[in-house]
């Protein structure tokens, strides 16, 4: 039975806006929330979220509830379906008529006892004359008193039957199965934690579920230095962050979680200030872990040591995360100097070097990226196609379409600038003479570069894809055409619009030698320019090549000041349709994968605007032929 006690109890364990900001994006407004409303339309927030009082309320349109009306009404769940996801989330039980249930209920809350007990004597331990060495090990890490008050240490004392005397009161199978003590064939059971000290592991609720050791002695160099609990069914490491019940809270102030690798990192944080932070246990960070910390905050900062075995732990943590990512849903990756803790740093540059780092934190994708690049050299065209198959490979696991597609992009245009890097510019502004230059006699009549020869005139089978490419088989072919016969034409022009054309990605090559001819410290002449043209395997445009066109800058009579203009629009459509095309080719694709209104509207949009684009080129094209 639900009592109202118990009910209020499961409100008061979860964090209202942690639930609701999962599908709402909301924004701090003193102590409140506040958002668009997700139960109507609205341009301007009225939906605020209070978590002291536990409730939501929408100016608007008047909803308003607490955590299980948020479940049933804009969830759409059963009510007792929407209490039992809450009391997992809250690490209560729902209370069970079935005896079973009842059972196994309480023989949890008699580990817990168990559990508590144990807690006990472990602090009581770090405080006699056997926990001496312990104390001076928090010492030399600089824990003051309430650090060490506010985590629990205590001192798990030498001896394999020391705990089970001192918890003679629970029967040996309790102390077994809450992973205190070991069992093991034809020999008697012993203290799994001897001679160590001892942190306790919470649940969301603050109650101790499991151990972890830190090894104090130094001769015994077989044992591992850290030992946790094992799986008991309390305690589920996979399951389990350490210290989130206490940067819960603490995350809410700051708007931010920091995972870091280990408990005793946990601890050196919060001891300078740094109270959001958590760490897994021993294992990975796992894939139930990540969507716990997506529960607190959209984007929590991993921050893993310096080291091989760091890299390795940032790579493991992001393979695991990418299927999880969903919008607004990410991690941040911090990594440390080499060689160095969260504590050693802040011991040696102070918290704010430590602050300053967490600012500094990158996105997941550029941490992949780098990761995988760096993997393994990259010396061959065989070995940059394995980096390209990789970091592919790693964007099929993301199940979110959007979220694929947009790291698709991201990683192959990062992979692009990698491994066909944007040859260096020939023309240089500014420079007078620094750009090519035409020189008769030797060297067959090539120019020279900077007093380099220029390269040989391409060969005939590349000068037939020139043309096959930059022919009269299209409408931008065409127009390029046109505009070089034109620069052709009037080559003053050429150095008003030699920077944007530079800019421009995907041109015919033929602007390339023209551009490199502005600054070659000739003059620009008609003949000049075609004569470079060929000496570099290029031919200039024929009348047949833009045969659709009539523009009057190409005309024998046509006036300087009008062609001037003229010839100015037909670059800037030239310039204009790469970013037109490559944005339609994006939307189309977008909505045959998608197949949404909004896919469909924007796909659309963008083809009108082609319609419009096409219809400017027309009209300019004709508009000398018909006057």
């Amino acid at each position: 039975m639900l009592t109202p006690q118990w009910l209020d109890q499961l409100r008061s364990r979860v964090s209202l806006s942690s639930l609701i900001g999962r599908t709402t994006r909301l924004q701090k407004a003193g102590r409140e929330y506040k958002a668009c409303c997700p139960f109507h339309n609205e341009k301007s927030p009225s939906f605020t979220v209070n978590d002291e009082k536990g409730f939501y309320h929408c100016f608007g349109c008047g909803a308003h509830g607490d955590a299980i009306r948020w479940m049933t009404d804009h969830q759409g769940l059963a009510f007792m379906d929407a209490v039992k996801e809450l009391a997992v989330e809250a690490g209560m039980d729902v209370p069970q008529p079935d005896p079973q249930m009842a059972k196994a209920a309480e023989k949890r809350d008699s580990l817990h006892d168990v559990m508590a007990a144990a807690q006990e004597w472990f602090k009581a331990s770090l405080g006699g004359p056997e926990g001496e060495m312990a104390r001076g090990y928090l010492a030399t890490r600089g824990f003051d008193a309430h650090t060490v008050q506010r985590f629990g240490f205590g001192f798990a004392p030498e001896g394999r039957q020391a705990l089970k005397g001192a918890l003679s009161r629970f029967p040996e199978d309790m102390l077994i199965e809450a992973g205190l003590r070991i069992a093991v064939e034809e020999r008697d059971p012993y203290d799994r934690f001897r001679g160590r000290l001892m942190l306790p592991i919470e649940d969301a609720r603050g109650r101790v579920i499991a151990f972890g050791g830190r090894i104090l002695a130094k001769t015994k160099t077989d044992a591992p230095k850290y030992l946790n609990s094992p799986d008991t069914p309390l305690f589920d490491k996979g399951r389990t962050l350490y210290n989130l019940h206490r940067a819960t809270p603490a995350a809410r102030q700051s708007g931010r979680m920091v995972v870091v690798e280990g408990y005793m990192d946990v601890v050196a944080m919060a001891a300078a200030g740094i109270a959001e932070c958590v760490a897994p246990l021993g294992t990975a960070l796992t894939e139930q872990q990540i969507e716990m910390l997506w529960r607190q905050v959209e984007t929590p900062i991993l921050c893993f040591d310096g080291d091989t075995a760091g890299q390795r732990a940032a790579m493991r943590a992001i393979t695991r995360a990418l299927p999880l990512l969903r919008p607004a849903h990410s991690l941040r990756i911090v990594r440390l100097p080499e060689g160095l803790d969260p504590d050693d740093l802040i011991k040696a540059r102070g918290p704010k070097a430590m602050e300053a780092l967490l600012g500094e934190a990158r996105s997941l994708v550029e941490v992949l990226w780098e990761a995988e690049r760096d993997a393994v050299p990259l010396a061959t065209p065989e070995d940059k196609a394995g980096l390209k198959a990789r970091l592919m490979a790693h964007v099929e696991t993301i199940q979110n379409p959007d979220i694929a597609s947009l790291y698709r992009r991201e990683l192959q245009d990062r992979y692009s600038a990698f491994a066909f890097p944007k040859r260096e510019s020939k023309w240089q502004p500014g420079q007078p003479g620094g750009g090519f230059q035409n020189r008769g006699g030797g060297g067959q009549g090539r120019g020279k570069w900077n007093g380099k020869p220029a390269p040989a005139p391409s060969s005939p089978e590349s000068i037939s894809r020139l043309n096959t490419r930059y022919g009269s088989g299209g409408t931008r072919d065409g127009l390029s055409a046109a505009v070089i016969a034109g620069l052709i034409r009037w080559p003053a022009l050429l150095v008003r619009h030699a920077e944007a054309l530079a800019r421009t990605p995907d041109l015919d090559p033929r602007f390339e030698l023209l551009i490199e001819a502005c600054h070659a410290g000739g003059p620009l002449e008609s003949a000049r320019l075609e004569t470079i043209l060929r000496e570099n395997g290029a031919q200039p445009p024929r009348s047949a090549d833009y045969s659709g066109f009539r523009f009057g800058f190409l005309g024998a009579d046509g006036e300087p000041e009008k062609s001037a203009e003229e010839l100015t629009q037909a670059i800037q459509l030239l310039i204009e349709r790469p970013a037109l095309e490559a944005a339609l080719q994006v939307a189309t694709e977008r909505h045959e994968r998608e197949f949404t209104d909004e896919s469909f509207a924007e796909q659309q949009r963008l083809r009108e605007r082609k319609l419009e684009f096409d219809s400017r080129l027309r009209q300019m094209a004709t508009r000398h032929a018909s006057s």
